[in-house]
């Protein structure tokens, strides 16, 4: 019989060892095919749970395997591929229908039901934020607005002058294109400016989303795809970029941490940063419900405050810092692959792929990023993560700001990228439907 030289056993069994160490991401390959195992078997009963139970190991495996994908596929790995098909590779199968309809409508339901999304934004929110040095997190939050606001009336200016160059017109370029671009993606963007249109033209509602939506999903993915050039960028030339680090001079926050004289955080601590996390988003949601002024705004500068009182304990800080490390290593792919199946229709996508509508989302989401890019040493920041943000600004809300700064592998810049998508999208929104009545 034949032996493996290494370990004197037989080469089948080494193979065989080989293959059940073998991981999709943080999958063990037997754990894989036994949860594939068991979906098919959910599905063949014709009832799939919508439960948290079945969709962890659903979206798990889903995410991990998408992104391991990405992982190894040559000259597209270092821009982003893993996050780009974490989220648009469900969102193809489903349209195509290899993901079966039960199984569909049991993720949709999990993540529309259990607001997954946001459970990861306020963890990364707060826990970035706990994390930061106090002059690192105001500097930060005032400087942005520069290459934010710069950027916008570029892009704007750009993008209608592509669109109205490639026969789209003004009106259109402007308001059904470029609008929808920065308006800070659907639920907060999209669907406001239908509504909002709609009620100052009387024509439906339903038609002019289907209108808007092409250029929010397809802005987005352009913004994914420049996040990732834009992670190259800065590691073949690190004078452009602080590696996560916003400000020219600030210590990442890991460092941080990593240095200080201080215990890890045990697991009641920990536990007690999530309660926070969560305390502080529902005091956002109650806002919103009250005022309709933003929640995660209003949950980003709650925490903002606690931090520069420093009204919470450093151990409870870096207890909500572990948090956010802990989603942003294990749920972010699982999260895209959600939001590639639940809330990235393929559709609507490739209703955006004319040559001029195309031509003119490129136009304007390159130059808004380009923009903050040259901008961002006015104001010491370093430019590839001031770009990276003022990206959010055309992202598909906050499923989009997941997806760029994961393919930009810069998650830390989330509380950022929320001035940008929330506070950007809010103002471009209202300016939009002030100047609709006379140039719509």
């Amino acid at each position: 019989m034949e032996r493996d030289t290494t370990t004197g056993q037989p080469a089948g069994a080494g193979m065989a060892r080989r293959l059940l160490g073998a991981q999709i991401g943080i999958v063990p390959l037997p754990l894989a095919l036994a949860v594939l195992g068991l979906v098919a078997a959910f599905v063949a009963l014709g009832h799939v749970p919508s439960d948290i139970t079945l969709n962890i190991a659903v979206l798990g495996l889903g995410g991990f395997a998408c992104a391991e994908i990405g992982r190894h596929i040559p000259g597209v790995r270092r821009i982003g591929a893993a996050a780009i098909l974490a989220t648009f590779v469900p969102s193809y199968l489903v349209y195509v229908g290899a993901i079966p309809p039960a199984l569909e409508q049991s993720i949709t339901t999990f993540t529309d039901q259990s607001n997954f999304l946001y459970l990861f934004i306020a963890c990364v929110i707060v826990g970035s934020i706990l994390g930061m040095d106090r002059k690192m997190l105001i500097g930060g939050f005032v400087k942005i607005f520069v290459p934010l606001l710069t950027g916008s009336v570029l892009a704007a200016c750009v993008g209608c002058a592509v669109g109205t160059a490639l026969g789209l017109g003004f009106a259109h370029s402007l308001f059904m294109v470029v609008v929808p671009i920065m308006a800070g993606g659907v639920g907060e963007g999209a669907i406001p400016l239908s509504i909002g249109y709609a009620g100052l033209t009387g024509q439906d509602q339903g038609v002019l989303l289907a209108q808007i939506l092409p250029a929010v999903m397809f802005g987005s993915l352009t913004a994914i795809l420049l996040a990732g050039g834009l992670n190259l960028l800065g590691r073949r030339r690190p004078s452009l970029s602080g590696n996560g680090v916003l400000q020219m001079g600030d210590v990442p926050p890991e460092t941080e941490y990593e240095e200080a004289a201080h215990p890890a955080p045990d697991l009641p601590t920990i536990g007690a940063a999530l309660i926070l996390a969560m305390t502080l988003y529902l005091a956002g949601d109650l806002i919103q419900r009250l005022t309709g002024f933003p929640g995660p705004v209003t949950m980003l500068l709650l925490t903002v405050l606690l931090k520069l009182a420093g009204a919470l304990p450093s151990t409870l800080e870096q207890g909500a810092h572990r948090n956010y490390r802990f989603f942003a290593v294990l749920v972010t792919y699982p999260l895209l692959f959600a939001i590639g199946v639940a809330k990235t229709p393929w559709s609507t996508l490739a209703e955006a792929f004319t040559l001029p509508t195309i031509v003119t989302i490129v136009a304007t989401v390159v130059s808004l990023v380009a923009t903050g890019f040259v901008v961002a040493r006015w104001v010491n920041l370093y430019p590839v993560e001031a770009a990276i943000v003022i990206a959010c600004h055309s992202g598909q809300g906050g499923t989009g700001d997941v997806a760029i700064l994961t393919a930009s592998d810069r998650l830390q810049l989330m509380p950022f990228s929320q001035v940008a998508t929330r506070i950007g999208g809010a103002i471009t929104v209202t300016i939009a439907l002030a100047c609709y009545t006379r140039f719509g």
